[in-house]
């Protein structure tokens, strides 16, 4: 399905502290957030039940849709929420990173990302095994099927390679790495927020599900809070 869809948003006023202090009070505020899993995951993610009960104390929302679906669906069902949402602030982790990138520069919603994919194009050719030599491939053919129980079809790289990933607002944007990522090239992540100016805080090992992310959330829902003042 091609995605041809234009949103108008009002001027948002840019986030100018962009450091993370942990000794910062982070006070209750009207707030939701809009917390995006990433493949192989659902709603009730260890990271999204982390970040829900964390933001909770401080009377922060957290919507948590189910994105196994195909991308433009989730385009779409993330859409909704944001316009539904005007106070929302995006938390995508993995693969709910790069939509959280890609919805950010659409309509000027801030995000913050955990270990986020940035070419999906690419990172999916690992389900390309040796089961599909010597067959043609359509858009149509199921190269894996997700835990939550989306098909990725052949078509779906040829989406993700038309919608390559852009900041045009890095002043919204946050991105938290595991230098350790076993799964995604946290280097090449890395250089690529730091070329389109976004702050990144790249953390030596970790792994690419964040097991420490207990310790983390403190910082995250800062971020957040931080980039939902400019709303």
């Amino acid at each position: 399905m091609a995605f041809d869809l234009f949103i108008i948003y009002s001027p948002v006023v840019p986030f100018c502290d962009t450091h993370y202090n942990p000794h910062l009070t982070i006070h209750k505020t009207t707030m939701t957030i809009i917390y995006l899993h990433g493949l192989d995951s659902d709603p009730n993610a260890n990271k999204a039940v982390i970040t829900a009960d964390h933001a909770k104390k401080f009377g922060i929302d957290t919507l948590r849709p189910d994105l196994n679906c195909p991308p433009d669906e989730v385009v779409t069902k993330i859409l909704a929420l944001i316009q539904d949402n005007p106070d929302a602030v995006l938390v995508g982790s993995s693969l709910g990173g790069y939509f959280a990138t890609l919805l950010s520069d659409m309509t000027g919603t801030p995000a913050v990302l955990l270990n986020p994919s940035i070419r999906p194009d690419l990172s999916f050719t690992r389900f390309l095994t040796d089961n599909f030599d010597g067959q043609t491939l359509t858009d149509d053919t199921v190269i894996y099927t997700t835990t939550g129980g989306w098909q990725i079809c052949y078509g779906d790289l040829a989406w993700f390679e038309k919608h390559r990933l852009t900041t045009k607002n890095p002043h919204k944007i946050k991105v938290l790495l595991k230098m350790g990522d076993e799964l995604l090239d946290a280097h090449a992540t890395k250089a690529f927020f730091e070329s389109c100016e976004v702050d990144v805080v790249a953390q030596d090992g970790g792994d690419h599900r964040m097991s420490d992310y207990d310790e983390q959330v403190e910082r995250v829902v800062g971020w957040v809070q931080a980039l939902g003042e400019s709303l």
